[in-house]
């Protein structure tokens, strides 16, 4: 592990798109922190804050629907830049809506934001494995991780200083707007234009199936991200400095499992590692569950962490790389049902909540892991060969 990020370190341009993905959960991991709040400052019950978080996957949605024609016409290093500068402004906002309607507009543009920033994001790093010859992706979603481990981290200790969450995510979404001019001329220089045709195509059932586990990963870290936090606090009573802590334990658990994740996918295959993932992401959910007291559950999120951990990586490269389709009609097809599942898997566990109670709502990720492990042991997309991992060095030609 420690020779890979030690390469990927020194490519500058590489290193600039990681920090992009860390910027998309430092951003999510401060609202994960303010959900509460922001739950009783606007009189939220489960069912209708789960009703409201509704608005974010139709933003996703509106975002594919023109994500081909958007791609074709702006290079993807441009609306990169611009597109994660738009969401730190988009989550300051959300974050101190003065009302519901404020709060559900910000909501769905979000969404939108989110949609294509992770389109232009991960084509970035498709073009920039292509050009040099190895796989990092894996390592650009551990950097999302980590940023993901490091605000939950950021949160408690902002919480523990009294600082309110309106603050919070000034404080960080200011300081990664610096970073990100500091950066910017790494982050423009991938000004490729995505030629795709008009229209939306049917996805084959090997696509499909990819679009479904993809869907199951997401909803199962939407969640996690989501009610991790209420889950500590109303059901288990954790105090208050431990609510992050689920969230936290999960992000650092993801982190590990893709910071090591190019070396096993190229050593084991794509296949089994997308069925282990699925498998321990459904016994994690099981021991959150079942749990008696806040330290076992927290075991759980690690759990569902590490089995999550390298799913997502081979989902990405498997859409940027399926035959007859440009890499945005990939993306499109296959990631809007990992975003959907996301965005929309927390209002479901909403309204299963307020029926019932949460634990019951968690426990339907249970279910939905074990059907995503099924389905990837019957995809022939995946692959289980080997794959020659070369060195990432910096080389200035082909940047």
């Amino acid at each position: 592990m420690i020779k890979n990020i030690s390469s990927f370190i020194k490519n500058k341009p590489a290193l600039a798109v990681g920090f992009l993905f860390a910027t998309s959960s430092l951003l999510f991991g401060t609202w994960v922190a303010a959900i509460p709040t922001i739950k009783q400052r606007l009189n939220f019950d489960d069912g209708s804050l789960g009703l409201s978080l509704l608005l974010s996957p139709l933003g996703a949605i509106s975002g594919m629907l023109l994500s081909t024609r958007i791609f074709s016409k702006v290079p993807v290093g441009r609306w990169m830049l611009n597109g994660y500068r738009l969401l730190c402004l988009l989550m300051i906002l959300q974050i101190n809506s003065l009302n519901r309607p404020m709060f559900w507009l910000i909501l769905y543009l979000y969404g939108f934001c989110s949609f294509l920033n992770g389109v232009s994001a991960n084509a970035t790093v498709n073009i920039m494995e292509k050009k040099a010859g190895r796989l990092f992706m894996s390592t650009c979603h551990g950097m999302y991780s980590l940023g993901g481990a490091v605000s939950a981290g950021l949160a408690a200790l902002l919480i523990s200083l009294h600082i309110v969450a309106g603050w919070q995510i000034v404080i960080v979404a200011s300081t990664i707007l610096i970073i990100i001019t500091l950066n910017q001329k790494h982050l423009l220089i991938h000004q490729d234009i995505i030629h795709s045709r008009s229209g939306i195509k049917l996805p084959s059932p090997a696509i499909l199936g990819i679009s479904f586990i993809c869907m199951v990963t997401f909803m199962a870290e939407g969640c996690v991200a989501d009610w991790s936090a209420i889950y500590l606090k109303e059901t288990l009573h954790a105090h208050k400095a431990l609510i992050s802590l689920g969230y936290a334990g999960f992000s650092i658990a993801m982190t590990l499992g893709r910071l090591n994740g190019d070396g096993l996918i190229a050593s084991i295959g794509s296949k089994k590692i997308v069925i282990t993932g699925c498998l321990l992401s459904a016994t994690g959910f099981t021991i959150v569950v079942l749990a008696p007291v806040v330290p076992v559950a927290i075991l759980g999120y690690i759990l569902i962490g590490f089995g999550s951990s390298c799913i997502v990586p081979v989902l990405f490269s498997a859409a940027a790389n399926i035959p007859g389709t440009s890499t945005v009609e990939g993306f499109a097809m296959v990631t809007t049902g990992g975003l959907i599942g996301f965005l929309a898997g927390p209002s479901i566990i909403g309204f299963i909540s307020k029926i019932s109670d949460l634990s019951k709502g968690l426990s339907l990720l249970i279910v939905m892991a074990l059907l995503a492990a099924a389905v990837a042991w019957k995809n022939k997309f995946f692959a289980d060969k080997k794959t020659a991992m070369p060195e990432l060095e910096y080389d200035e030609q082909l940047y």
